[in-house]
This record gives C-alpha cells, sequence and structure tokens, in this order.
C-alpha cells in the first residue's frame, strides 16, 4: 500500500501523462480540485478531450447555469464553458484522452 498527498500534485491532478503523477497515461486524467467561494476560471474549451465534472460538495455556476452537491456535468469537445464557486466546493474532474495542450481560452 502507499499513501500520498494531493497537496503533492499540480492543481489536484493526480493521474495522466504529467508530472507528478500516481499513474503515467494518456487514456485519462483525474483531479481532485478545491476552490473557495469567488474562485474563477476563464471559459475555455477542449477540441478533444470530453470533461466530467462531479460536485462533491458545494455550489459552482457554469455558463450561466447552477449545480450543486452530486451533479455530474459533461462538458463535450468543441463546448465552452466557464466556472465560477458560488461557495467553497469540492470536485473530481475527469478528462479523456490525457491531451497535453488540449485547453484553449
Amino acid at each position: 500500500m502507499e499513501v500520498h498527498d494531493i497537496k503533492n500534485f499540480t492543481k489536484g491532478w493526480f493521474i495522466g501523462n504529467f508530472n507528478p503523477s500516481l499513474m503515467a497515461t494518456n487514456d485519462f486524467e483525474v483531479a481532485l480540485k478545491k476552490y473557495k467561494a469567488g474562485d474563477y476560471e476563464n471559459s475555455h474549451v477542449h477540441k478533444i478531450a470530453v470533461e466530467y465534472t462531479l460536485i462533491v460538495s458545494g455550489s459552482v455556476l457554469m455558463n450561466d447555469i447552477e449545480y450543486h452537491t452530486d451533479s455530474i456535468i459533461t462538458i463535450n469537445p468543441g463546448e465552452y464553458t466557464d466556472f465560477k464557486a458560488l461557495t467553497d466546493v469540492v470536485s473530481v474532474v475527469i478528462k479523456t484522452p490525457c491531451v497535453k495542450g488540449d485547453k484553449y481560452e
């Protein structure tokens, strides 16, 4: 058994073809993301990857739509979205495939 601390990974990303990573793979990426109320990420799009965002706790605003605890949002290639934490938020994000540079603002 191995034990790791999420703080040792870049912006919560702990699986994918980047360093550091628990498992280097081009198949998918996984992150545990933590936001404070008011945190904001600019609108962006992926041309290749599908992104799945699970809101574990809290409330967010994406493209002017509110999502809450237990919401799972699928963002398909070519769909732009922004992200604003309305409360403190914990989310899990999975992107597939893992493609370096596939994020466009």
